[in-house]
């Protein structure tokens, strides 16, 4: 067959429809547990047409699936949508419709968009969050989350997003707004349901061990938010509002504090609790400082908890009325409440101890308020007056901040001239004399709170409670699920579930009187906490899925999707996971064992590409003018898949440039190519030396081991743009032989196996215009045939070390006509390895010649071989340091 023009245009969608009727990619039943690999993206939000990144995240996936199918492996790699959500909602209000028909049509644009890509997905497995069918086990979870003991109910201060209208977790407010809209996030008092998260906490900061292929940061980052942190929790008496301590304090009198530095007790000036803490209204009733009190608590839902974790803001504060008196020493300290302090740690109420910390010590200096000096190094200034006294007020005024948190105790009564610090020896003692007296006990906090998965809004997952007067919260019955949204709401004229009367009016099921179905809806992360389960068995009716198979396929051995949802996602699914274990329908602990974040995509500005930025590139833009492999190519080899990309055209042509000359070479290799053939030295009728064109088949044949191996360790290592690099340098040797070598020198087969092999290992990367060459050149054909048989020199008299099982083998799996099923190609590491190497001979850091050298030469020699190459420019002169870095140069230091 004579070689044709490269034209990705005629050449993919004839073989995406060959896949798709093939159905080539649809999941079988793997042989054993190591003969599986679960190969997974993050499935998108359908808000329209995918743009790059998804194009990156989907294509990186794609060659993981791609390549570990050729390795012998069993590959599910399926594809969803995560179809619930706000802009569906919002969106619908704008057009007057309803969130299914955007979704929907969403969805089918997309759809195609993956096929027009090439990607390797099982269709038939596809899950989409919004059908019923999925949100039916949605809701079948959290009622069994709830007979766990896992859900409750309760009113507290959430974050409000005005612009959405809907509440958002701790996790979904990024410093201060709306991870989604970006709007300021306000505090308000509601009734929600929550997922107690909490009870994992533990377990899930544990478990971050056994991750270990998971990247450090996002490991770190969940890390930090679960906040586990060790200390006591500690007993202050309230003194009633004359400021007289109760002699017999009941445990209402109680006001406890959660503290790491039992230690800096006696350096408490006053007392803080948090804007939010439950008691506060009760406590300053009759004070006189009340509406200052309020005012505080109202100015405060404008400061968010971030920014008041962080206490970088200005801080405010008042002063109760009221005392509290310190267990360690009997002192009384005012009670202040404070815009720094945050009611979701410990217990919001803080003993404030200003020489030690820095928010404490701002607070203290603009309210004028005592400043102890009770921890110092033994260099400091104060430490000589202080080192031998029991007791003696200092308030530092002149400091300009917070003393050193470690270092010496003074002015702490017997505890004076012990060393402070977390767990420090002072720290213990002190603890034990307050669990003596029955003022402290040892207690583990965490910074983790609850999950809030309440929202107030029509597009998500109905939450399967019913509201009856008389018998209070009930499930909905199993045999009730799913609890369907009613598709007759009008969105544009302001209805929700809450005054939607045909779903939100109910029987009570324990009672029968008329009752409220519950109007909240899930947060959508519940639908994306169990996804990759369903992927397993996604057309169960009886089940979420069968244990058996999600066993068979579980954990997800490759996830790729952003770090963005290093604490929402990745934290949620971990919990989901470890619940479901606990329940018996799964036998793993962790949901994903290797973890990529991919990179962002960046225009030509440096800015991230969003649709709000109106500077997102549209793939079939891309795919218009170079066609998909092409696309695939440069968004794989432009930079490390888990570094930002900055997005240049260029580029994209140049890999497209890369691809025609393989369809070149491989004709050239397949002796298909006619007049295009590189062997010029065979057009003009010359014979190539014997000795050269041995050099050349050994050169080559050197090459294709060492690049197959090469590119199977960077596949591996996810490291694609190495791999793709690695491909050009073979191409380059293999262009040199063919340039050189005239065809009748060439041996057919030795050349059908380098064709071979180059096709193999670019499949993954560029499939539509590699099963066009496996095609082109008879392959399918042969598959079953073995290999394809001894390569010697040009003229075939003898081995050049490609042996049958380099060639193409027969496929075990069936489809003998793709390349796609075809294994990988062997290697041999003893014939990838240099006969010879070519060394840079450095003068005082300057290229001054090369050397030739045998490749397991000793220094010695290669050090005496250097000094020869560059004796002129030496002159003579004694060398201060030689050295030979391996494989690369020789560097001279005069």
């Amino acid at each position: 067959m004579p070689m044709k023009p490269y034209n990705p245009h005629e050449i993919e969608p004839r073989w995406q429809q060959k896949w798709a009727d093939e159905q080539l990619y649809s999941t079988k039943t793997p042989a054993s547990v190591t003969s599986k690999k679960y190969i997974l993206e993050m499935f998108p939000y359908p808000s329209g047409d995918i743009h790059m990144g998804h194009v990156r995240n989907y294509t990186i996936g794609d060659v993981a699936a791609r390549f570990a199918r050729m390795q012998g492996n069993t590959v599910l790699h399926p594809m969803g949508w995560d179809a619930f959500g706000l802009p569906a909602e919002n969106a619908a209000i704008k057009r007057k419709s309803h969130p299914a028909t955007w979704t929907y049509a969403n969805i089918e644009t997309q759809k195609a968009s993956f096929k027009r890509m090439g990607f390797s997905y099982d269709w038939d497995r596809s899950v989409v969050a919004c059908d019923p069918e999925y949100y039916r086990w949605g809701q079948w979870m959290f009622l069994k989350f709830w007979e766990r003991g896992l859900v409750e109910r309760r009113k507290s201060p959430v974050n409000w997003c005005p612009q959405c209208n809907t509440v958002l977790a701790n996790e979904q407010v990024t410093e201060g707004k709306c991870w989604r809209c970006s709007s300021e996030v306000e505090k308000r008092d509601l009734t929600q349901w929550y997922f107690k998260i909490t009870n994992y906490a533990q377990e899930l900061l544990d478990d971050l061990d056994k991750l270990t292929g998971w990247p450090e940061r996002v490991k770190q980052q969940q890390a930090n938010w679960i906040g586990r942190s060790e200390g006591a929790e500690i007993d202050f008496v309230l003194c009633d509002e004359q400021g007289q301590a109760p002699e017999n304090p009941t445990e209402d009198d109680f006001i406890t504090v959660f503290t790491t530095r039992a230690d800096t007790l006696f350096g408490c000036s006053f007392f803080v609790l948090a804007p939010e803490y439950e008691g506060l209204a009760q406590l300053v009733e009759n004070s006189p400082y009340k509406q200052d009190v309020l005012a505080l608590v109202e100015q405060s839902k404008k400061v968010s908890a971030l920014e008041r974790a962080q206490g970088n803001h200005e801080k405010h504060g008042v002063f109760t009325g009221r005392y509290v008196v310190n267990p360690i020493n009997g002192d009384k300290v005012p009670v202040w409440v404070a815009d720094y302090i945050v009611a979701d740690y410990g217990t919001g109420a803080v003993m404030a101890v200003p020489c030690g910390d820095k928010r404490d010590f701002e607070f203290a200096r603009k309210y004028n308020l005592p400043i102890i000096p009770i921890i110092l190094q033994e260099d400091d200034p104060l430490y000589p007056q202080l080192k031998d006294e029991q007791r003696r007020v200092v308030c530092s005024v002149d400091w300009q901040d917070a003393n050193e948190a470690e270092g010496v105790l003074v002015q702490s009564g017997p505890y004076t001239g012990l060393r402070g610090g977390k767990h420090s020896r002072a720290e213990q003692v002190m603890v034990a004399a307050l669990q003596s007296i029955g003022r402290g006990r040892r207690k583990v906090e965490y910074r983790l709170r609850d999950w809030l998965i309440s929202r107030q809004r029509y597009w998500g997952n109905p939450i399967p409670a019913i509201h009856c007067k008389k018998c209070g919260v009930l499930p909905v019955p199993e045999a009730d699920l799913p609890v369907m949204l009613p598709k007759d709401i009008n969105l544009a004229q302001g209805e929700t579930l809450a005054t939607h009367e045909s779903f939100a009016a109910c029987t009570c099921p324990k009672c029968g009187a008329p009752a409220r179905r519950e109007t909240d809806t899930m947060d959508t992360f519940t639908c994306s906490s169990w996804y990759y389960l369903r992927y397993t068995d996604p057309h169960n009716t009886h089940a979420p899925f069968n244990a058996l198979d999600a066993n068979r396929w579980m954990p997800v051995d490759q996830y790729i999707g952003g770090i963005e949802h290093a604490i929402l996602h990745l934290l949620y699914s971990r919990f989901y996971t470890k619940v479901l274990r606990d329940m018996g329908l799964v036998s793993f602990d962790e949901p994903f064992l290797n973890l990529l974040t991919q990179g962002m995509v960046l225009d030509e500005h440096g800015d991230v590409m969003s649709k709000s930025k109106g500077n997102v590139i549209a793939p079939e833009d891309m795919i218009a003018s170079y066609g998909a492999d092409a696309v695939r190519a440069y968004i794989l080899f432009m930079a490390p898949p888990d570094k930002e990309l900055l997005w240049n055209e260029d580029g994209l042509a140049g890999l497209y440039k890369f691809l025609n000359r393989v369809w070149r070479i491989c004709f050239d290799l397949l002796h298909q190519a006619g007049e295009s053939s590189l062997s010029n030295a065979a057009q003009a009728g010359k014979a190539t030396d014997e000795k050269h064109v041995q050099a050349l088949v050994d050169e080559l044949t050197r090459k294709r081991h060492e690049v197959v191996q090469k590119v199977a360790t960077d596949f591996e290592r996810n490291s694609f743009n190495t791999a793709i690099a690695s491909i050009m340098e073979l191409l380059n040797t293999a262009s040199d032989y063919l340039h050189d070598v005239p065809a009748d020198q060439r041996n057919k087969a030795y050349d059908r196996e380098i064709a071979s092999c180059i096709i193999r290992i670019l499949a993954p990367v560029a499939p539509h215009m590699c099963e066009e060459l496996w095609a082109c050149g008879g392959f399918s054909a042969q598959a079953s045939a073995g290999a394809a048989g001894g390569a010697g020199t040009a003229g075939g008299a003898s081995d050049a070390g490609v042996a049958g099982s380099a060639g193409v083998q027969a496929s075990t799996q069936g489809e003998q006509w793709s390349v796609h099923v075809q294994p990988w190609p062997d290697f041999d590491a003893k014939l990838a390895k240099r006969q010879q190497l070519e060394l840079a001979v450095q003068v005082n850091g300057k290229v001054r010649g090369r050397i030739t050298v045998d490749a397991d030469s000793a220094d010695d020699v290669v050090k005496e071989a250097a000094l020869r190459e560059v004796a002129a420019c030496i002159d003579g002169r004694q060398p201060k340091k030689l050295i030979v870095i391996k494989g690369r140069l020789v560097s001279i230091v005069l």
